[in-house]
């Protein structure tokens, strides 16, 4: 049968379409991972800002930096993750304030870590999605003046949540909310899953981690 010109243009219409499917398909996956680009590249460089100035006292710049952070890290994910398979048999009570401790020692942690490379530039090198909402961004932390490879950095950014949310740091392929975990769960293997003295031991290292380095 032949294709009068309506049909035949109909036809084509349907075969425009379908050719352009899979762009249609690719462009949100790629807007979704140049937004998890530009998150970590602006607000990385946001927090070294802050430990970079000055103009800060103490109390200011770790004020100044755990609001920047909290508003960027879903600590309570993080968090419960860190748990292991003591989340699931730990009361609500315990979670709840294990999570607020983990906030305070997260914040110290974070500021201790970035601190020492307040002198370098970080550098967006690229990304990879691991799926439509999760996506890690790969950084290279750069010291002008040195002649050493730069640090590999490697950001975890989910977008599930409906805005970009960073979920984990790894700094030469090593992951720190895994390195966080096998930590929390074999100091709870030597507690008898006790939550609670868990607690009391993120308290006193978030306590340490701010306080400033002796000379």
């Amino acid at each position: 049968m032949r294709l009068t010109m309506p049909l035949m243009r109909r036809a084509l219409l349907v075969l425009a379409v379908l050719a352009a499917a899979p762009l249609l398909t690719i462009r949100p996956a790629a807007a979704a991972q140049t937004v998890a680009e530009s998150f970590v590249d602006e607000n990385i460089h946001k927090g070294l800002d802050i430990l970079r100035d000055k103009k800060l006292n103490t109390v200011q710049r770790r004020d100044q930096f755990e609001t920047l952070l909290l508003g960027l890290v879903d600590v309570r994910r993080i968090g419960l993750f860190t748990l292991g398979q003591y989340r699931r048999t730990a009361p609500p009570e315990d979670i709840d304030a294990f999570v607020n401790a983990f906030k305070n020692y997260a914040a110290a942690a974070y500021q201790s870590y970035f601190a020492k490379y307040t002198d370098q530039t970080l550098k967006v090198t690229g990304s990879t999605e691991r799926s439509p909402t999760d996506f890690i961004v790969q950084t290279q932390l750069i010291d002008p003046g040195s002649n050493q490879q730069p640090s590999e950095v490697d950001f975890r950014v989910r977008t599930d949540t409906g805005k970009p949310v960073l979920v984990d740091v790894a700094y030469q392929g090593i992951w720190l909310s895994l390195e966080e975990r096998d930590q929390f769960v074999a100091f709870l293997g030597q507690n008898n899953g006790n939550i609670r003295s868990l607690i009391a031991h993120l308290s006193e290292l978030a306590v340490n981690l701010g306080k400033p380095p002796s000379n």
